[in-house]
């Protein structure tokens, strides 16, 4: 009992490190624990912290150079075994490639809010087969040709997020064909998010036809859906709208996305920036205290060769 008070952190297995330090917040990983001692500096610099990446709050309000060049320094890291990303905000195309390149083993992969056009999605979607939950809320480039492709190639996908903001959509008339791509490619669905978008009673119908095991559907916001008496032989279906409320308990829950689990929490800057600011005052993409991250290696090894 006398050794419990001293364990020796810095000698565990750096697998074990990486699964202790997922619970702490990214800048505590990137910039705190590289200076703790060598052994955890190896950790971070590793792929044991980043086999899940959740930087969907940080994102948020950070500008597209800066969202690039981290995504980029994280998936570096995650050698071959990246099995969950969110991310906000993706500012382009490119963004997308780099993920679809080292990410074939991704089961969790949120992109709200992102730049991504339908042309890469077409291309790169084969590489995403292996999604179970996919969530592309606010993603105001892509449509109907996008949500195919992904309905042919991830023949695996039970949860889909694509909710959007009514005035993105002002443009147009309708969005039938989004939800017609779902219909006739994502059999699989178990759970679907379509609020706010511009579709109608057949569409909605179409859906419940041909994805038998879908357990909830959201279409709270669809206007021109109108359930009536062919509702109710999917009465397996939990369905949610257009008029319905919904608490952010009931969404999700089974795909562990309780952040942000409704539009309105993408929609709370104020309440997230306060939040974010508070923790990333001192950062500017992490400033000289990321950069050292990486250059510590080299003092390391300076320190190391001076010794006698």
């Amino acid at each position: 009992m006398e050794d419990c008070d001293n364990r020796h952190w810095d000698e565990l297995f750096p697998d074990a490190l990486g699964l202790i330090f997922r619970n702490l917040s990214l800048q505590e990983i990137l910039v705190v624990i590289p200076r703790v001692c060598k052994s955890w500096r190896k950790t971070v610099l590793g792929p044991y912290c980043w086999q899940e990446i959740d930087i969907l709050d940080w994102s948020l309000l950070r500008d597209p150079d800066t969202i690039n060049r981290m995504l980029q320094m994280l998936i570096s890291r995650r050698s071959g075994s990246l099995c969950k990303l969110c991310v906000s905000c993706l500012p382009n195309d490119s963004c997308l490639s780099l993920i679809a390149e080292h990410g074939t083993a991704l089961h969790t992969l949120r992109l709200p809010r992102s730049e991504i056009t339908n042309s890469i999605v077409e291309q790169v979607a084969e590489r995403f087969s292996a999604v179970t939950f996919l969530d592309l809320s606010f993603c105001k480039n892509i449509g109907a040709s996008a949500l195919e492709a992904i309905g042919k190639h991830c023949a695996n996908l039970t949860g889909l997020r694509r909710v959007m903001c009514p005035f993105e959509a002002l443009d147009k008339s309708s969005q039938d064909d989004e939800a017609l791509a779902v219909a006739s490619t994502m059999h699989k669905l178990k759970h679907l998010e379509i609020a706010y978008l511009l579709i109608n009673t057949e569409s909605v119908l179409k859906i419940l036809e041909n994805c038998p095991d879908l357990e909830y559907l959201d279409v709270q916001g669809c206007w021109n859906v109108i359930p009536d008496e062919t509702f109710k032989k999917f009465s397996r279906v939990k369905l949610v709208g257009p008029l319905e409320e919904i608490s952010e308990s009931n969404r999700w829950d089974d795909f562990d996305c309780s952040n942000y689990s409704s539009s309105s929490g993408y929609l709370a800057w104020d309440f997230v920036a306060d939040e974010l600011d508070d923790e990333f005052e001192m950062l500017e993409f992490f400033g000289d205290d990321y950069r050292s991250v990486d250059d510590m290696d080299h003092a390391y090894s300076d320190s190391s060769a001076g010794s006698p």
